[in-house]
């Protein structure tokens, strides 16, 4: 049988209101006791049915997180990230993935809330960057969080993580070029995603600030897709004045471009440097491993996910979260390296 409240309540040696407390994430509690109540619950392998909890009162004990994006390593550690906060602090998660192009879609995350009856909403790019949806969902009184691609705190009242994409995509064009690549072409994600012109205007703007005139033929339009990489990387590898760097707006972009260049027997790095972005499985475990851009999007997530349970608890642990960035890091791999001179 599974274990129940009046069992936590027993073996932690405190009364049901205190489970229930803790299982609320109320601040009341001493820390000394929340943490033997955690203790058991973990022990005892306890959850709290959610749907129950809901109904006996007014509260809601469960969140969405609504997503479309074509990257399944991205949304699982979106995912993971969520869903490890929704565990500890004792809230249920449903996902939703939906077409973030359907004209409807602010009625549909509307009536998704109230059926459902989810306490709040994570918005995962490219929702998150919707200006009228994000109206809609603030007219219609439904809290949420935004996770979108920005330099700085967008201050429009919204909460929402942010993530720097234009700086770290900078650093990534930069390296190359100071490895003497002055040939790099550009392979775009969607372009329904913020993250993407952040990205090509970080690439732009290093380019312009090393002297570097930037060629319009070594720019490919595409998504963020493996596929996209490789077929943009074909058109590149086939100009007469082939790129002697392609940077890939994702590790999946990056992933299709190395499956390219291995097929028309290019020596990775030395005759084609390659870059990604977001350090996902792909950029770890090719071969040669790729450069990237070190993207903690599990971490994005939890801080998310943190934010809107301030929100809907101002009491509660997360009371002091607030608005917050992460900047990608740039990790140098074996597939970036200088251009052989005499190719």
């Amino acid at each position: 049988m599974p274990a129940t409240i009046k069992d936590v309540a027993a073996l932690a040696k405190v009364s049901l209101k205190t489970v229930s407390r803790v299982i609320n994430d109320e601040a009341s509690v001493k820390a000394s006791t929340r943490a033997r109540v955690l203790k058991v619950i973990e022990e005892l392998a306890y959850r709290p049915d959610q749907s129950a909890r809901s109904l006996r009162g007014a509260r809601s004990y469960a969140i969405g997180l609504v997503y479309d994006n074509p990257n399944p390593h991205y949304i699982i550690a979106v995912q993971n990230g969520v869903l490890s906060v929704c565990r500890e602090r004792g809230y249920g998660l449903q996902i939703h993935p939906c077409d973030s192009t359907a004209p409807r879609l602010a009625d549909e995350l509307c009536t998704l809330v109230a059926q459902a009856r989810l306490a709040g909403l994570v918005l995962a790019p490219p929702m998150s960057e919707q200006e009228a949806l994000i109206a809609h969902l603030a007219q219609a009184e439904v809290p949420f969080v935004r996770i979108l691609s920005a330099n700085r705190d967008p201050a429009d009242g919204h909460p929402c993580v942010y993530i720097d994409d234009h700086d770290a995509a900078y650093e990534i064009t930069e390296h190359l070029i100071q490895l003497g690549h002055s040939r790099v072409g550009f392979l775009w994600g969607g372009k329904q995603h913020r993250s993407s012109p952040e990205r090509f205007n970080g690439y732009a703007e290093a380019l312009a600030d090393y002297g570097i005139a930037l060629d319009e033929q070594l720019v490919v339009e595409g998504d963020y897709s493996f596929d996209d990489g490789f077929r943009g990387a074909r058109k590149l590898l086939a100009l007469p004045d082939r790129p002697t760097a392609i940077f890939g707006s994702n590790d999946e972009i990056a992933a299709g471009v190395l499956a390219a260049a291995r097929t028309l027997g290019l020596d990775v790095p030395y005759e084609l440097s390659i870059a990604g972005f977001e350090d996902s499985p792909f950029s770890r475990q090719s071969s040669p491993a790729l450069t990237t851009a070190r993207q903690d999007t599990t971490a994005i997530a939890r801080h998310a996910a943190r934010l809107l349970l301030a929100q809907l608890n101002p009491e509660g642990n997360d009371a002091d979260v607030r608005n917050a960035g992460f900047s990608p890091e740039l990790v140098v791999r074996a597939s970036t390296a200088s251009p052989r001179r005499n190719r």
